[in-house]
């Protein structure tokens, strides 16, 4: 569906990996009108060429923002990697897009937000879509789940411990690719109305004991799964060297797992990008090169 595809739609964070993959995705499905928000605009080029409008947009700028979302209509706000500061990045966004005369807002949230101090980042997320609801705009809360290719980051570490660590009781994570979570957000801005909030999630949900298999798979070498205590896990985390700050995400990050948030499967991909999602089996599969450096 893409009934608002000769709308005015901006997409923020336009120059990043997932804000690109939409911005194309709009080109693809036909999109008239888009607007491409970046910080730096020359990375953007390419997409100007296309007939995309690229725009300045700092949220730490409140003058950008006044000139990047005149005229829209709809805005895909894609979560800023400011930790910390992003509640206030976002809401200023929020307030822009009010002003401007937008009529619907896609935000890019996650699994669970909740304001519970120990649940990890998802108080910003949680009060970013508090303050989308009190805008009064119509929006769509995207609850995109763990990105599949976070695995990327430490699975090669892993495979050569053999070990995969994790906590009694895991219930599985329903790993989204990124690409699939970005086109369903550019199908989100294309059709979606009203006032929703949906998960965004790969198709199945994927214990630490199957990934701990799956690495095996791949690498021909014997990876085993390690259930540990909340306690001795954070403290196996701060005796590896992570920041006090890191470990404190990643086991709230597992112990939504053990609750359950994580384990959540839903249609949301293949009725926003009219596609199948991707499997956590068929993303690494075709990074196995980087799990085997």
């Amino acid at each position: 569906m893409t009934q608002f595809k000769d709308q005015t739609l901006l997409v923020t964070g336009a120059s990043g990996h997932f804000g690109r993959i939409a911005v194309e995705e709009l080109l693809a499905r036909g999109a008239s009108k888009i607007v491409a928000g970046t910080r730096d605009p020359s990375k953007l080029a390419d997409l100007a060429a296309k007939g995309v409008d690229v725009r300045k947009l700092d949220f730490d700028d409140s003058a950008t923002l006044t000139s990047a979302f005149a005229g829209v209509d709809r805005v895909l706000m894609v979560s800023t990697d400011a930790i910390g500061r992003r509640l206030a990045q976002q809401t200023a966004a929020i307030a822009a897009a009010k002003t401007a005369g937008a009529k619907h807002i896609v935000y890019t949230s996650a699994p669970a937000a909740r304001p519970n101090l120990d649940a990890g980042l998802g108080p910003e997320h949680f009060w970013t879509e508090v303050a989308i609801a009190q805008s009064g705009l119509g929006f769509t809360i995207l609850r995109d789940h763990m990105y599949a290719e976070n695995n990327l980051m430490d699975g090669a570490h892993v495979i050569a411990s053999g070990q995969l660590f994790g906590l009694i009781g895991d219930r599985g994570t329903a790993y989204v690719a990124r690409a699939d979570a970005a086109r369903t957000a550019a199908g989100a801005l294309l059709s979606a109305d009203g006032q929703s909030i949906e998960d965004v999630t790969g198709p199945a949900a994927v214990t630490n004991v199957e990934r701990a298999a799956l690495y095996a798979e791949l690498s021909g070498k014997p990876v085993v799964s390690i259930a540990l205590t909340p306690a001795d896990l954070k403290a196996g985390m701060l005796a590896a060297g992570l920041p006090e700050g890191v470990v404190s995400m990643l086991l709230a990050f597992q112990i939504d797992a053990v609750l359950g948030y994580h384990g959540v499967v839903s249609d949301a991909v293949e009725r926003f990008s009219g596609r199948k999602p991707q499997t956590l089996a068929e993303v690494l599969t075709a990074n196995r090169a980087a799990l085997n450096a």
